[in-house]
């Protein structure tokens, strides 16, 4: 058996209990599901589709701002001991979404409460136990972990629609909430043990050890080129691609697709998701990551093109699946590029800052895009937005140069 070989199958239970995890984070739950509570919810209270996107603009807000103090606790105490308590307190969040009434200040309550008592669920917690346990896997490992946001949205939009047909909002909510606590956490419990929490004892390759314990510190990653780069590039990106994401949902039916259709193009997002993952994360390990983010990053413009207008069923899918694509290569491509290019000694800090601007942008850009369907009636200046976004980012990401060679020597 090869040592690369060897990686997987001795910490497999950590890649599937950490993509269980991400199914159920605080990042990718509430964002894959608002889409499908977007009617039900503004019919009952008469809030604009602006206003109640807002409360994904405010929760990540909320998680851009706890995601430094989240790293700074699992780099004190491990990651494992960061994501058992907080997945709790996300189930505790959607309950108390439930008994949200037509005030706006309970809209951002609930989804208040979501970032805040779900934050050590984010996704530094398991980028951070997957690098730390990985070295000439990381890629691949990070990519079959990461795609819990696929399967997330491949089945959470189905899963509410059922909730809400059959239960009402109040009772999709409430369906949601068990999610972390019935599913999710029993898993977590019994199989998240990053090598943190297990001992490094178990690493048999002392070379490997003293990788985790290489890297640059945050204000020394602050000073590089590459650190602005890189975040800038998923500025850019991401401003795109949550834009999106939440509103795919609304354009499918105001496009005459019935709520089951817009679901099943929505799980073909989450499917090309996970696809994105697992083939990229394959890539890393093989190829320099910034050229792969670049192709990635020009897909999603052919999505973006066919959503500016009317469109079949089969070709909105087929747009659906080159932006879900990349959006799940560009998660991969930002953990597996910090650690190339800073290393892993304060992996956490660094990941934690990169994650705010990837949670500003999750923010801020669904209510931007709603805004503009609120004004005009029409999502497509928010996919013209888009694909320009894209272009900047897949030419910026070029820019990062060769890896380091001081902690990049493989993995």
């Amino acid at each position: 058996m090869t040592q690369e070989q060897g990686e997987l199958q001795q910490r497999w239970p950590l890649v599937l209990a950490t993509c269980i995890g991400i199914i159920s984070s605080s990042f990718v739950l509430p964002y894959y599901t608002i889409g499908a509570l977007v009617g039900p919810v503004t019919a009952e209270f008469g809030w604009t589709r602006a206003e109640f996107q807002s409360a994904i603009l405010f929760s990540s807000g909320l998680g851009a701002l706890t995601s430094p103090f989240v790293g700074w606790l699992i780099d004190r105490f491990g990651a494992r001991r960061v994501a058992l308590p907080a997945m709790l307190g996300l189930g505790v969040g959607f309950f108390i979404a439930s008994s949200m009434q037509g005030e706006l200040w309970m809209l951002f309550l609930a989804y208040g409460s979501i970032a805040l008592l779900g934050a050590g669920t984010i996704p530094v917690t398991w980028t951070r136990a997957i690098a730390t346990s990985f070295f000439k896997r990381r890629g691949l490992a990070l990519g079959l972990s990461l795609t819990g946001t696929g399967i997330c949205a491949s089945v959470a939009p189905h899963y509410t629609v059922w909730l809400t047909s059959e239960f009402g909002w109040r009772g999709a909510y409430i369906g949601l909430g068990l999610v972390p606590f019935i599913l999710v956490w029993p898993v977590l419990y019994f199989l998240f043990r990053p090598i943190e929490s297990s001992g490094a004892e178990d690493i048999k390759v002392d070379h490997q050890a003293h990788q985790a314990h290489e890297g640059l510190t945050l204000s020394e990653a602050a000073k590089s080129y590459r650190f602005w780069i890189l975040l800038l590039s998923i500025l850019f990106a991401y401003m795109g691609f949550s834009g999106i994401g939440p509103n795919l949902f609304p354009s499918m039916t105001d496009d005459g697709f019935s709520r089951e259709q817009a679901a099943t193009i929505q799980s073909v997002f989450g499917i090309s998701i996970i696809v994105g993952r697992v083939v990229v994360g394959y890539l890393c390990d093989r190829y320099w990551a910034p050229g792969i983010a670049c192709v990635c990053l020009l897909m999603p413009t052919i999505g973006t093109l066919i959503f500016y207008g009317d469109q079949s069923y089969v070709m909105a899918a087929i747009a659906s699946f080159t932006i879900g694509f990349a959006a799940g290569a560009e998660l991969d491509l930002m953990a597996f590029l910090a650690a190339k290019y800073f290393g892993l000694k304060h992996y956490a800090k660094i990941y934690s800052v990169l994650y705010a601007t990837l949670a500003v942008c999750s923010g801020t850009a669904p209510m931007a895009f709603a805004s503009v369907y609120d004004i005009t009636g029409s999502y497509d200046t928010g996919f013209v937005a888009a694909t320009v976004l894209f272009l900047a980012a897949s030419m910026m990401v070029l820019a990062l140069g060769r890896y380091p060679k001081a902690f990049s020597s493989h993995g």
